[in-house]
C-alpha cells in the first residue's frame, strides 16, 4: 500500500526570515559538532584507558549511534511537532554528553557515544525543517546556509576539541558540551515556529513506509549510495588524522589535529554557494564535481607526504564532499513535500553507516599499512561514489517485488 500518499495537503512555503535561518544553522552545529569531539583526541582517551583495544572504536560507536538515530527518530520530523522534538533531543543529548564525560570505563565511553550519535541527530531535523519553510526558488540557497552550519560544527569541533583536550582534557571537552546543547535547546523553542505535523501516519507506518520510498525513487537511491561512499572517505581521513600527525614523521598533538579543522573551514563557503549554483543551473553539474574533487584530494594525501599535502587535500576534500552533500540533498528534497524527513531519514542514515563504515575500515586500513594504506581506502570510496554516480543505480522497482 502506498503509506506516502495518506499525508495532508503540503503548506506552500513562503520563505523564511534571516534571524530563524541563521538560528537554525547554529542550532545544526552545536549539535552535530557532539559527534566529531572524540577524534582529536582518541590517542588522549586511548592513553588514559591504556591503549584498550575498545577505544579505537568509540568514533565508529558515534557514527552508527547517529545512523541509528537517522533511521528511528528522523521519521518522526513528519509525524509530530518539529519544535517540541528538536528542543527534546537537544536536552538528552545534553545528558549524553554528561554521561561520557563521566564515563569510567572504556566501555561506558563506547555506551555513551552510542547515545551522544543518536540524539545528536537533532541537525537533521531542522534541515528539512528549514527546507520546508523555504520558497521553492530559495530551496538550494535555504539548505546551503543550514549546511554551512553544519559543517562550521563539524570542523570548528576539531578545533575546539583539540585544543581543549591537549590543554584541559578530553572529560572536559564533553562537560563543555552539555551547556552548548542546552543553549541550543533554548533557541530552537524560542525561535522556532509550532508547526503541525504534515503527516497523520502512525510511527510504525512512517517506518514502513521508508521501504516503499526506496523502492520508489530511484534518484534517493544514487544520492544516497554515493554520499554514503563519499562520508566514508571523508570519515576515514578525519578518524585517523590525529594518529598520524602523532607519528614519529610530524610528532604533534592533538591540538594541531584540530586545528585542521580551520583549515578545512573554507569548505563552509562551498556549501551555501553549491546551493546557489543548484538553484540556477541543476544540482547534477555540482556533485560530479564534488565526488571528483574528493578523488583528488586522497591523490594529493598518497602522493605528498607532507603538512603542505595535508593543508591542501584537507581543503580540497571538505570543499568536494560538502558540495556533493548540498547538491544531493537539494535532489532528494524535491521528491516529496510531504515527506521529507523520511527521504532525510533514507538519505543520511546510508550516508552515515557509509561514514561508520570508514572510521571502521580506516583503522583496520592504519593497522595493516599505515597511511598508505588510508590512502588507498579513501580514494577507492571516492571512486565508488563516481561509479555509483555513472550507472546511475537505476535497478528497476519491480526487481525489488513492487
Amino acid at each position: 500500500m502506498d503509506n506516502v500518499n495518506q499525508h495532508q495537503p503540503a503548506k506552500a512555503a513562503h520563505g523564511i526570515a534571516k534571524p530563524a535561518l541563521f538560528a537554525m544553522a547554529a542550532a545544526s552545529g552545536i549539535a552535530v559538532a557532539n559527534i566529531y569531539y572524540n577524534q582529536p583526541m582518541l590517542g588522549i582517551i586511548e592513553e588514559e584507558f591504556q591503549h584498550q583495544p575498545i577505544t579505537g572504536f568509540i568514533p565508529t560507536a558515534t557514527q552508527l549511534g547517529y545512523a541509528f538515530g537517522l533511521f528511528f527518530l528522523l521519521p518522526l520530523g513528519d509525524i509530530v511537532r518539529r519544535r517540541r522534538l528538536i528542543v527534546g533531543q537537544f536536552i538528552i543529548l545534553a545528558g549524553a554528553l554528561a554521561l561520557a564525560a563521566l564515563a569510567p570505563s572504556a566501555w561506558t565511553l563506547v555506551a555513551a557515544s552510542l547515545v551522544v550519535g543518536a540524539s545528536s541527530t537533532v541537525a537533521q531535523q531542522i534541515v528539512p525543517f528549514a527546507a520546508s519553510l523555504a520558497s521553492p526558488d530559495k530551496r538550494g540557497s535555504t539548505i546551503g546556509t543550514v549546511m554551512a552550519g553544519v559543517l562550521s560544527g563539524i570542523l570548528f569541533s576539531r578545533t575546539l576539541s583539540g585544543f581543549v583536550g591537549e590543554h584541559a582534557g578530553w572529560r572536559e571537552m564533553f562537560w563543555i558540551g552539555v551547556p552548548l546543547a542546552l543553549v541550543a535547546a533554548v533557541l530552537m523553542f524560542v525561535t522556532l515556529p509550532d508547526h503541525k505535523p504534515t503527516s497523520r501516519m502512525a510511527y510504525l507506518n512512517a517506518v514502513r513506509s521508508l521501504a516503499h520510498l526506496w523502492r520508489r525513487e530511484g534518484s534517493l537511491r544514487t544520492a544516497a549510495l554515493m554520499q554514503a561512499a563519499l562520508f566514508g572517505s571523508f570519515t576515514a581521513f578525519w578518524t585517523i588524522l590525529a594518529l598520524y600527525l602523532q607519528t614519529p614523521q610530524f610528532n604533534l598533538g592533538a591540538d594541531v589535529a584540530g586545528l585542521f579543522g580551520i583549515v578545512g573551514a573554507v569548505g563552509i563557503f562551498a556549501a551555501p554557494l553549491a546551493g546557489r549554483i543548484a538553484d540556477r543551473r541543476g544540482p547534477h553539474f555540482v556533485v560530479w564535481l564534488g565526488a571528483i574533487l574528493t578523488f583528488a584530494a586522497w591523490v594529493v594525501f598518497g602522493l605528498w607526504a607532507s603538512l603542505a599535502a595535508l593543508v591542501i587535500g584537507v581543503i580540497v576534500l571538505d570543499f568536494g564532499i560538502q558540495s556533493a552533500l548540498i547538491s544531493n540533498q537539494h535532489i532528494v528534497y524535491a521528491l516529496d513535500s510531504e515527506a521529507r524527513s523520511r527521504l532525510n531519514t533514507i538519505f543520511m542514515t546510508a550516508m552515515f553507516l557509509g561514514g561508520a563504515a570508514g572510521a571502521a575500515l580506516a583503522t583496520s586500513a592504519w593497522g595493516y599499512a599505515g597511511w598508505a594504506g588510508v590512502s588507498v581506502l579513501g580514494s577507492v570510496l571516492a571512486l565508488v561514489a563516481l561509479i555509483i554516480r555513472v550507472t546511475g543505480y537505476r535497478v528497476r522497482s519491480t526487481s525489488l517485488g513492487k
